[in-house]
């Protein structure tokens, strides 16, 4: 199966009546996939992205699974109360969004990261 790529169509400069000059950031992208090199940049990108998304599931899965077996291993934390609500609704209530939150900001970051090294490989600006 060969590659197809779709394209909309090179426009003219508004009062140039030429077409620009300059390469896109998509333009030099495209050419670097082609490349053997490019593709194995592109790979390497797939992969990080992978293997980031994998270890935050796994920690914040972790760290769900941990908040039951805390409550069920420590004698009478499941009892307990904290301003007349149960201890378990309390930890689940406030203690898993800031977890949710912060599992969200390490993913955003780390993969906007990898992505401005995938760039800087390839010569984007």
């Amino acid at each position: 199966m060969t590659r197809v790529r779709v394209t909309a169509p090179r426009t003219i400069l508004p009062g140039s009546g030429a077409l620009p000059a300059a390469r896109s950031a998509a333009d030099s992208r495209d050419a670097a996939e082609e490349s053997d090199a490019g593709q194995v940049f592109v790979r390497s990108l797939i992969r990080s992205q992978l293997r980031l998304a994998v270890v935050v599931a796994a920690g914040f899965l972790l760290i769900l699974v941990a908040f039951p077996l805390m409550l069920g291993l420590v004698p009478g934390l499941a009892e307990s109360t904290i301003a007349g609500l149960p201890f378990d609704w309390v930890l689940l209530g406030a203690g898993i969004y800031p977890v949710i939150g912060l599992s969200a900001w390490l993913y955003i970051r780390t993969a906007a990261r990898n992505e401005a090294r995938y760039r800087d490989l390839v010569g984007d600006k």
